[in-house]
């Protein structure tokens, strides 16, 4: 073997061992902060989202029912989900 050849191996290894640690730390902190990201943008779109939807139930309640009744009605809608979400709590255990 020459020196040239030795020279390309070791090179080669230097490579192989930089791709390596590459994919052990930087790649996965990369795919970490993507998913974050995504994450908040997600979360922020479902929050913006419901809002809304609630807001847009309100209003078309308020016309036929006054504020108050659409004040019941969304606070009984709620009261309902809370007691199926608790109810299916309970099952779960």
């Amino acid at each position: 073997m020459s020196m040239h050849e030795y020279a390309t191996k070791f090179a080669d290894l230097l490579e192989q061992i930089a791709e390596k640690v590459r994919a052990m730390t930087v790649d996965r902190v990369a795919f970490g902060i993507k998913m974050t990201g995504l994450g908040i943008l997600v979360a922020t779109m479902a929050f913006t989202t419901l809002s809304f939807l609630l807001w847009a139930i309100f209003g078309a309640l308020e016309i036929p029912l006054t504020t108050a009744g659409a004040f019941a009605v969304l606070a009984s809608m709620l009261i309902i989900g809370g007691m199926v979400v608790w109810f299916k709590r309970i099952d779960e255990e």
